[in-house]
This record gives structure tokens, C-alpha cells and sequence, in this order.
């Protein structure tokens, strides 16, 4: 007799371990199936969790290299980069080992295993012996994420081509990488790369880097990366990538027709993700799906057959963990008979290079697009105290407010901290608020939050500090 459930979860990552515990704490039997072996998905396996190690151990060593400026006198500071995978290995075993101890806590049955769709209420899960399980289900969300996307005819190797994946393994610092494509991604882990001793050049088919985001904040960002090493190259498009003997040879053209070729050690490929559906058997059951292969879904998150839902990657809009976690969250509920809701426009995104970057809501460009008149507040981390007596203030705060109400309709950072300054504003639209709001609430003194502020202040012309 097959086990029975009244939801069945098909993907342990962010969306989906999250939505399998709200679904418990609703009363509800789940089950959550997870084809990797560990929980968090690519996010806390090999996505955000060990990305943001990795950025904060270069970050700590390039600092440690140049404490003498600052009058810290040390020895000299070598590289250890086994031991340095090793603790950004602890930090993801860590999580995932607490991620499995949260649905034990909550009661979700756990399957190790690569589920598949027998029937609409019929799921086969196989693991990795071969072994098949069968369980019945009433109702079946699936989240099982996104994976990396090569070029035509480009395959990884995830030793000299590389995804972000391969990017978080490598056994030896390159002495060039070239990373193709500048996004949010490609630029993170060339920023690793490149505190650590490589020479990091970025090719980018675009005139600009970080595509959809504001366009001021963009240019800003690729200026400060251009100080600290790393080369870019637009409006190159790769042509193909040819293996040598230790490495590989990337070929490009540009936009004059003019023909480049980069050789490297390394070849991280960073060119965006792709929805994870292979091997659900979706055909089978009818699941729909649009022109860039994503399952389609109504507000509710329902797919066109009846009581199979989709969450996360899997389906339009911004490949984040933070927005598979809400969405994880609003389906269970609306599935217990609550009201669970997402608020895409106060989704945040976050580059977390150094300095930071941070945005939220709509950019100049998409304001214009839509004729919408606004106000901008500005303010620099120049004249950030905090920021000055730590030697850590480049870049700003930009706050976009409408022209008549004040309320605030986005908001773009690039300097310290910029991801955690981000939830004020987010926090600030969910109750939209004006920038008068946000200029009349105290901000303790000295902080980087006071740049907030004053970008506020800034809107109607009125800051202190610059």
C-alpha cells in the first residue's frame, strides 16, 4: 500500500523546504522529495550559501594584505585555499544538516530521492541505488529550481569551462579566468577570483553590466570593479572556446566585427539559468508550459491540472532564493484556505561583491518607460560618517519617490552594506510610504543607515550632510 499524503513537495531548496514546513505548521501531512542528497538546493549546496563564504574569506584576505596602510603591522598573509574550502564546506554542511533537522522538527517526511509524475495524485521517487518508491498524493507542488545555461555548442567540464557551480571548486587560483557574461553572478565569483591573485577579464555581449538593473547604479558599479582589477570588455559576443593544452582559448567578435581572443586557465560561463523540469515526466500529465520552457501558473501558483501547483524558478519572474521562499510560503497557505500573496514589486536584489549592491521596485529606465514622473533623492557614503571613519565610502543611496504623492516606488544602492540597508526601504513600500517617511524617522548616529536618510532627505532637496 503506497503512502499517502495531502501535499507532496517535488524539490527540498529554498522554495521548497520552506513551503513543505509552512504546510506542517498548518496541519497539513506533507512529504518533501529532494534529488540532491542534501537539502537547500543550488542555493545553500553550491548557489548563495557558498558564494557568500567565499566573497567574505577573499574579502578578509585582500583586507589582510593591505592592513599596513592602516597602520596594522602583520606578517605576511598567504593563501590557503584548500583550508578555505574546507570552512566554506563546514558553513554549507552546517545548513543543510539544520535545514533536515526543520523537517524532522515539523513533521515533513523526507524522501532522498528523484521524483517523477506516474499520475496527477501518483509520484515514483527513485534514489540513487535504483530503488522506486511509489506514494499517492492529493495535491503536489513542485519547485525543484533552476540549472545553469552554457552557450550553443558549449559544454562544461566544470574544470576549465566552468559554471558558477565549478567556479566554487577550483583547486588552484588561475592566473586568468575570463568570465562570460556580467551578471550578478559572473561578477560575484570574478570578484573572488580576483582578490585571490587572478586576472579576471568579463565579456559581455551588452553595452552594460548587471541587465535590469538601474542603469546609473550599473555604471557606477562597473567603474569601481574597473579600479579594482578587473578588465571588461562589451559588446563581445563569444563566437566559440577552443581547449589547449592548460586551458582554453575564448574567441570573440565585437560590435565593429572586430575578432578577440582571450586565453586563459579558466573559463567560468555565467549567462543565466534555465528551469530544472527534466525528469518529472510532465508530459504525462499535461503540465504547460511557456516559450522559455517555464511551467505556467495562475496568481495562485496553479498549473492547468488540477491540484498540481509550481513555485520558485520553475515559473516566470526573478530566479532568487528570497522570492522561491514567499512564494513556498503563499502557496501553502492558499492551499490551507488562507490568503498567502506575493508583492513582486518589493522584491529585493542583491550583488554581494564589494561594495554591495542593492535594489528594489521600479528603475529610471522603467519609470520613464511608463511615463511616470518622479523625484530622485540622492546622497554619497562620501559624506556618511561611519562610512569615512572606516574607509569604506564608495558609492550611494538613490531613492526614486512619484511627483506627487512622495510615495516610494524604488530604490538603488552600491557601497557598504547595501544588502541589509535594502530591507528599510523594501519594509517602507510594503506600508507605502513616502521619502518623507522615510526622512522623518531617526537613524542612529553614527551608521550607514543614516545614507538612507538622508537620500530621503535628499528627494525634496533638503539633505544635511552634502
Amino acid at each position: 500500500m503506497a503512502d499517502k499524503f495531502q501535499v507532496v513537495v517535488i524539490g527540498g531548496g529554498p522554495g521548497g523546504y520552506v513551503c513543505a514546513i509552512r504546510l506542517a505548521q498548518l496541519g497539513i501531512k506533507t512529504a518533501c522529495i529532494e534529488s540532491r542528497g542534501s537539502l537547500g538546493g543550488t542555493c545553500l549546496n553550491v548557489g548563495c550559501i557558498p558564494s557568500k563564504s567565499l566573497l567574505n574569506l577573499s574579502e578578509e584576505f585582500h583586507k589582510a594584505q593591505n592592513l599596513s596602510n592602516k597602520g596594522i603591522e602583520i606578517g605576511e598573509v598567504k593563501l590557503n585555499l584548500p583550508k578555505m574550502m574546507k570552512n566554506k564546506d563546514k558553513a554549507v554542511t552546517i545548513l543543510t544538516k539544520g535545514v533536515e533537522f526543520l523537517l524532522k522538527k515539523n513533521k515533513v517526511t523526507y524522501f532522498k530521492g528523484t521524483g517523477s509524475f506516474k499520475s496527477k495524485n501518483k509520484i515514483i521517487i527513485k534514489d540513487n541505488q535504483g530503488k522506486e518508491t511509489l506514494i499517492e498524493t492529493d495535491k503536489t507542488i513542485i519547485a525543484t529550481g533552476s540549472l545553469p545555461v552554457s552557450l550553443p555548442n558549449i559544454k562544461f567540464d566544470e574544470k576549465v569551462i566552468v559554471s558558477s557551480t565549478g567556479a566554487l571548486k577550483l583547486e588552484k587560483v588561475p592566473k586568468k579566468m575570463v568570465v562570460v557574461g556580467g551578471g550578478y553572478i559572473g561578477l560575484e565569483m570574478g570578484s573572488v577570483w580576483s582578490r585571490l591573485g587572478a586576472e579576471v577579464q568579463v565579456v559581455e555581449f551588452l553595452d552594460h553590466i548587471t541587465p535590469g538593473m538601474d542603469k546609473e547604479i550599473s555604471n557606477e558599479f562597473m567603474k569601481i570593479l574597473k579600479k579594482q582589477g578587473i578588465k571588461f570588455n562589451m559588446q563581445n559576443k563569444v563566437e566559440s572556446i577552443k581547449n589547449k593544452k592548460s586551458g582554453a582559448v575564448v574567441y570573440t567578435v565585437d560590435k565593429e566585427g572586430n575578432k578577440n581572443n582571450f586565453e586563459c586557465d579558466v573559463v567560468l560561463i555565467s549567462v543565466g539559468r534555465k528551469p530544472n523540469t527534466r525528469g518529472l515526466n510532465l508530459e504525462t500529465i499535461g503540465i504547460e508550459l511557456d516559450e522559455r520552457k517555464r511551467i505556467k501558473t495562475d496568481k495562485s501558483f496553479k498549473t492547468n491540472i488540477e491540484n498540481i501547483y509550481a513555485i520558485g524558478d520553475v515559473i516566470s519572474g526573478p530566479m532568487l532564493a528570497h522570492k522561491a521562499e514567499d512564494e513556498g510560503i503563499a502557496v501553502a497557505e492558499n492551499i490551507a484556505g488562507q490568503s498567502g500573496h506575493v508583492n513582486y514589486d518589493t522584491i529585493p536584489g542583491v550583488v554581494y561583491t564589494t561594495p554591495e549592491v542593492a535594489s528594489i521596485g521600479k528603475t529610471e529606465e522603467q519609470l520613464k518607460e511608463k511615463n511616470i514622473k518622479y523625484k530622485i533623492g540622492k546622497f554619497s557614503f562620501m559624506a556618511n560618517s561611519r562610512a569615512k571613519a572606516i574607509d569604506d565610502a564608495e558609492g550611494f543611496v538613490k531613492i526614486l519617490a512619484d511627483e506627487k504623492t512622495d510615495k516610494v516606488l524604488g530604490a538603488h544602492l552600491i557601497g557598504p552594506h547595501a544588502g541589509e540597508l535594502i530591507a528599510e526601504i523594501g519594509l517602507a513600500m510594503e506600508f507605502g510610504a513616502s521619502s518623507e517617511d522615510i526622512a522623518r524617522t531617526c537613524h542612529a548616529h553614527p551608521t550607514f543607515s543614516e545614507a538612507v536618510k538622508e537620500a530621503a532627505l535628499s528627494v525634496d532637496k533638503r539633505a544635511i550632510h552634502s
